[in-house]
């Protein structure tokens, strides 16, 4: 018999900041209100104020997430002068563009007027193309208001292993990664969380229940021909990706003979799994504003462990299935689309590439691009170069803006940045980075060969260029690696 606890367990975020290890996740008010509805906010916010009052304070939002800041606001203005309010997560999702000090600031003092606070407990940033590498300007910027006191913690979310340990590298303090994890999403379980648990990040993870698929209501049944809400859509395309109905049925299954052994829920034993990883601060559970939450078996989560048997069964359903490709996050930056309104690629096309390119005058066939860098017109040269159909990409180097050097001492982390930088060029000259067919790398130091190879690996992994990696001694200023690229198209 399974002890159930009156109140969710809690986890020191960061040493000012406690929350729920069962988060209640707010995005199904844009669900609620995509046709033009409204929900009244103080009825929104009683609704959430039955949450708070249960031991379920901590709330998960975003600035697109409909009126739920609105909402939460209401919420907070009840316990105003409290020794104890409940907890509230937004974030900036913000187009890709120029960051500077005046945007950034509007976007967060617009996250401070919503929730009618002085302080984000905890904000949480998302970026759309890594090509775009004005997310660092952003996230120094919010830096500096963490450090004014306008936020108490930096988040990232939908970010990858790579760039989450750029901007680590890059001297942002970042307390969490939101990121999707579940019984049929595990990329969360490798890189990302290694990483979490060498840094000092604790993961927020979503998706957990799949969008209510992973429940008894779903055991042997079969497969829907069409769904109606936004929230099962995005997850019925993770199941399909990861092998298929049969496949998530057999994952389900397996649930549900633990389940029975420890007299819990499917629900339980799939949000048991992911919080028994370390690296996991807490899950995200959807509120139904208005419904009956399902807060009583929620509880029964940390009402047991899974023992060795249970986490075999397990292992044994996912050696059927097929691993979610990449890192996450890269589910909202490139194909197979996993999102609640699927194929994004217009959406990525429609954003505008971060370098202009130009003809070259007096050569019909020639374009070229400028990265911005100091070193350009002072030597004399292009960032890249188009003839006809190919590209060539000047060597490389981490250089932020004109002069700044991105991670001085992280290899791994310079290598990430120099590829997306020119991944963006060959992009403005009407490449793609599978059209690559050579890279060569320069390090300072061989031994830092490895971190660089992996981020190399990460982007060329299903194109396979020819390469050449040499040590080639003492690069000038703080960087630790120079990549130089050739495309055909």
């Amino acid at each position: 018999m399974i002890s159930v606890s009156q109140h969710p367990e809690r986890i020191k975020l960061t040493p000012d900041l406690s929350i729920s290890r069962l988060v209640c996740g707010l995005w199904q008010v844009a669900d609620i209100e995509k046709n033009g509805a409204t929900v009244d906010p103080e009825q929104g916010a009683d609704a959430l104020q039955a949450y708070a009052e249960a031991g379920f304070d901590s709330f998960d939002m975003a600035d697109h997430y409909g009126s739920a800041e609105i909402i939460t606001g209401h919420l907070l203005k009840r316990y105003s002068g409290e020794g104890r309010r409940p907890v509230a997560f937004t974030k900036w999702c913000p187009e890709p563009g120029p960051m500077t000090r005046d945007v950034v600031r509007r976007g967060v003092e617009d996250r401070l007027a919503r929730l009618g606070v002085d302080k984000v407990d905890l904000l949480q940033f998302h970026w759309w193309t890594f090509e775009h590498p004005a997310w660092l300007d952003a996230l120094h910027e919010m830096q500096a208001m963490k450090e004014e006191g306008l936020i108490g913690a930096l988040g990232l979310t939908n970010f990858d292993a790579a760039h989450l340990n750029l901007a680590l590298s890059d001297g942002i303090e970042i307390a969490s990664n939101q990121v999707s994890f579940s019984l049929i999403d595990r990329r969360a379980a490798g890189d990302l969380s290694a990483l979490c648990l060498r840094r000092g990040v604790k993961l927020l993870a979503y998706g957990t229940l799949c969008g209510g698929f992973l429940s008894e209501k779903w055991l042997d049944q079969p497969e829907p021909t069409s769904i109606a809400d936004w929230s099962r859509s995005k997850y019925k395309r993770f199941i399909d990706t990861a092998g298929g109905w049969s496949v998530y049925q057999g994952i389900l299954k397996s649930a549900s003979t633990i389940a029975r052994k420890h007299g819990v829920s499917i629900s339980n034993v799939a949000s048991r799994w992911v919080l028994e990883h370390a690296a996991v601060a807490a899950t995200i559970i959807g509120a139904r504003l208005g419904e009956n939450e399902h807060r009583d078996d929620n509880l029964k989560v940390f009402g047991f462990e899974l023992d060795a048997d249970d986490k075999a069964l397990l292992e044994a359903a996912f050696a059927k299935s097929t691993a979610i490709p990449g890192d996450c996050g890269d589910e909202y930056r490139k194909p197979p689309f996993l999102t609640a309104s699927g194929d994004l690629s217009h959406h990525l096309d429609a954003i505008p590439s971060v370098y202009q390119a130009v003809a070259v005058p007096g050569r019909e066939d020639r374009m070229r691009v400028s990265s911005g860098s100091i070193w350009e017109p002072l030597a004399g040269y292009s960032r890249a170069v188009r003839i006809g159909d190919r590209i060539l990409v000047s060597g490389t180097t981490a250089t932020h803006g004109t002069d700044r050097c991105v991670a001085p001492g992280d290899a791994g982390a310079q290598a990430t940045y120099i590829l997306d930088k020119i991944a963006a060029s060959i992009s403005a000259l009407g490449g793609k980075m599978e059209d690559v067919v050579r890279t060569r790398i320069y390090l300072k130091d061989a031994s830092k060969w490895e971190p660089v190879s992996r981020a190399h690996g990460r982007f060329f992994s299903d194109v396979l260029p020819a390469n050449t990696l040499i040590e080639a001694g003492a690069l000038v200023g703080d960087y630790e690696v120079e990549i130089e690229a050739e495309a055909m198209l």
